[in-house]
């Protein structure tokens, strides 16, 4: 009896949560844009070069199954900053605000006694200050080229059609020109500077929470400093479900993504993209290689939990694609990273997890409450080992023309514009290759997985159900 509860206390002190402590954690929270779920050497890519996210995966869990739900920058990002589901974190679904009546992350966190530091790209509206964070450093968002004269094309002749007339904004949201305006090839770099000097001038006396976002490697995809030659297109291998073009309009066919590249594709342009996005990615990793070493260089790395991810994935050639706005698995999902003190080292778990559960983690973390506009679920049980799920299904959106449901096993999408649907087995079909919604040998399993979609958008308020 007695060795039994001296058990229980040990188990007990490795496994309680940083809530219970007198001093809560640090939190890093590192968020790329558009980096695909295998775009990280450690994941099983046998060509990109991630060293430093790499070390990470080794300190840490990393999440193989982590859906972005809205593959799309802003309407993901709202998502992770309420910890809602998108039909209630923007009322103006799928644009608009965010309801000013939800409590978002950084706030909560404000509240709990943190110092809230902010760099990078902001894709929502208002200003991180209006969302509970203290200061910013490195802040990147639209607005502040006015008089300037854009470039139209890049350095490769073509158009320049996204994020024109952003720029970096110093901590009184003036522009600062001299960091250049749009996407230039080093903006990681002035992201990574924002966040060390938030890093540096954060007070001692609080737990800090440091929210960085790299605007990169989203398009329009620029070579990085000394890079161009850093990935030789002929050695990269193209995505397993290549193909020239999609079969039918998944509902974003003539969207700006899609006409980055002439369709129908082939591989060598492929390939000449795969190799320009992999140095973006490689770039970041520098740069978060960087801000690893400023923690570890002001000896707070074991105080400090780091959290990677993107907000979603992208197609790049898969499926005839090349945009996020699909509901297949390299774009509805992003890499996720959890590494820090009481997290098991060299972990993987393949559990169903929403980028939204990540509100709900930080707080059992940090010992903040969880406020009660939160959907989510909190990854720790999953963390400690106590369960090997938190989540049965998984849903997905776009816009009103595409709608998904998973499991640990299938995958159902919904085109209703199209009037089209599939049925992938992502155990024996990973890549999503074999469409099974007109097998026969699969109607039981298609009528369930269309059930359970209804009954997941009955749940969550879908506004075109």
């Amino acid at each position: 009896m007695l060795r039994n509860f001296l058990t229980l206390l040990v188990l007990i002190a490795i496994f309680v949560p940083h809530a219970h402590s007198a001093d809560p954690p640090n939190l890093l929270f590192i968020v790329t844009d558009d980096q695909r779920p295998d775009a990280i050497g450690a994941l099983g890519n046998p060509v990109i070069r991630t060293p430093n996210l790499d070390r990470l995966a080794a300190r840490g869990v990393t999440f193989t199954r982590a859906y972005a739900g809205y593959p799309i920058c802003h309407v993901s990002r709202a998502q992770i900053l309420t910890g809602c589901h998108a039909f209630a974190a923007l009322p103006g679904y799928p644009g608009g605000k965010i309801d000013p009546s939800l409590a978002t992350l950084a706030g909560t966190l404000a509240n709990a006694g943190y110092h809230t530091a902010y760099s990078g790209k902001w894709h929502n509206d208002g200003h991180p200050m209006q969302r509970g964070y203290a200061v910013t450093g490195g802040l990147y968002s639209s607005g502040g080229a006015r008089g300037v004269d854009l470039p139209k094309v890049d350095d490769r002749g073509r158009p320049l059609t996204g994020y024109r007339g952003w720029t970096f904004k110093d901590a009184e949201n003036r522009p600062e020109l001299d960091k250049g305006v749009g996407l230039r090839p080093d903006n990681s770099r002035h992201v990574a500077d924002g966040a060390i000097e938030a890093l540096h001038a954060a007070p001692q006396d609080k737990p800090l929470f440091l929210h960085v976002n790299f605007a990169f490697p989203h398009d329009p995809r620029q070579w990085p400093e000394g890079m161009r030659d850093a990935y030789s297109p002929e050695s990269i291998p193209l995505p397993k479900n290549f193909a020239p073009q999609h079969p039918f309009d998944q509902g974003n066919i003539t969207g700006r993504d899609e006409q980055l590249v002439p369709k129908p594709l082939t591989a060598e342009e492929i390939r000449e993209e795969l190799a320009l996005y992999y140095a973006m990615i490689s770039d970041i990793d520098t740069q978060v290689g960087r801000l690893l070493e400023a923690i570890e260089s002001s000896g707070k790395m074991e105080e400090t939990v780091v959290v990677f991810t993107s907000d979603q994935g992208l197609a790049l050639g898969s499926h005839g694609l090349l945009g996020k706005q699909n509901q297949y698995e390299h774009s509805i999902r992003s890499p996720l990273i959890i590494a820090g003190p009481e997290i098991p080292a060299n972990g993987r778990s393949d559990a169903l997890v929403n980028l939204n559960d990540l509100f709900p983690t930080f707080c059992e973390i940090s010992g903040a409450a969880i406020p009660d506009t939160v959907e989510s679920k909190s990854l720790m049980p999953l963390l400690r080992g106590e369960v090997d799920s938190i989540h049965d299904f998984i849903g997905g959106e776009f816009l009103d023309s595409q709608r998904m449901i998973c499991n640990q096993r299938w995958k159902y999408i919904l085109y209703p514009k199209a009037d089209r649907e599939q049925l992938f087995d992502l155990d024996r079909d990973p890549d999503e290759t074999v469409d099974l919604s007109r097998d026969a040998r699969h109607r039981q399993t298609l009528e369930l997985m269309r059930g359970r979609l209804q009954q997941w958008r009955r749940e969550q308020g879908d506004p075109d159900f």
